[in-house]
């Protein structure tokens, strides 16, 4: 069987992007999170519908979500609240609060 070079590549760079994320510590997050409780829930189950639920989201998207935001990639929506809370988070800190999210259970209201 013959692989085709481009397919070779798309996994190296599919390895490659798994590996740029940190392994976060969800005690350490649950303890960071208490600063986004006042919007998405202590738990990640928000209260109110115009903020997202994070109970649940898987831990890479919301890395990815609370980077872009911090690095000014992510203007659209509730940028202009995200971006000054996630400006002070170092990634160690959002690898953190992701794992504590993704861990949390997700309750249907």
């Amino acid at each position: 069987m013959i692989i085709k070079p481009t397919f070779v590549g798309l996994i190296v760079l599919a390895v490659m992007g798994a590996n740029a994320f940190a392994a976060g510590d969800a005690e350490a997050g649950k303890v960071k999170s208490a600063v986004c409780s006042a919007c998405h829930g202590a738990d990640g189950n928000s209260l109110m519908a115009m903020y997202p639920h994070l109970a649940g989201q898987q831990a890479q998207y919301l890395e990815s979500a609370m980077k872009a935001y911090r690095d000014g990639q992510r203007t659209g929506g509730t940028a202009a609240m995200m971006a000054p809370m996630a400006a002070s988070l170092s990634d160690q800190d959002i690898a953190d609060l992701s794992a504590y999210f993704s861990q949390q259970k997700l309750k249907q209201n």
